[in-house]
């Protein structure tokens, strides 16, 4: 994260509720820095996988674990890492659920879409914590008008 650009850190309990909270104030951030529509789009939803991933097999919905969440809002990208305070996990054992055998499966589809919308997706060693990267690419920049 850069030291220009202000990092916000919130710490929400295991509530889906609460996942809905740190989304607004993303997308309130991302609306300030006059991102397009389709990047508000990739990032809401990356964040809400990531969150819901925390919350549910992170820390088991048990509501006296927290997320944390920290990101960063510049002008040509914005960053974010989600922290639960579960055993954690390792990516690289998820399957594809886009194989023929795992497409009645539902696990490992949110981090298929977060691999998808994201332009960079990295774990920590203990598998508890998410790193998302989304830059905005010339053709998506605002037009000047």
């Amino acid at each position: 994260m850069t030291s220009n650009h202000s990092l916000q850190c919130l710490s929400i309990s295991s509530e889906f509720s609460s996942a809905r909270q740190v989304e607004q104030r993303l997308v309130t951030e991302l609306r300030r820095h006059d991102y397009p529509d389709d990047c508000l789009f990739a990032v809401r939803l990356a964040l809400e996988e990531a969150l819901s991933n925390a919350i549910k097999h992170g820390n088991g919905l048990d509501p006296d674990k927290t997320v944390t969440v920290r990101f960063c809002v510049e002008p040509e990208k914005v960053q974010l890492i989600i922290t639960d305070q579960g055993q954690g996990f390792d990516p690289a054992a998820v399957p594809d659920p886009t194989t023929n055998d795992h497409l009645e499966k539902p696990s490992g589809r949110g981090i298929a879409l977060i691999r998808a919308y994201m332009d960079e997706v990295a774990y920590n060693s203990r598998g508890n914590e998410i790193r998302m990267v989304k830059r905005i690419t010339s053709s998506q920049s605002r037009q000047a008008g």
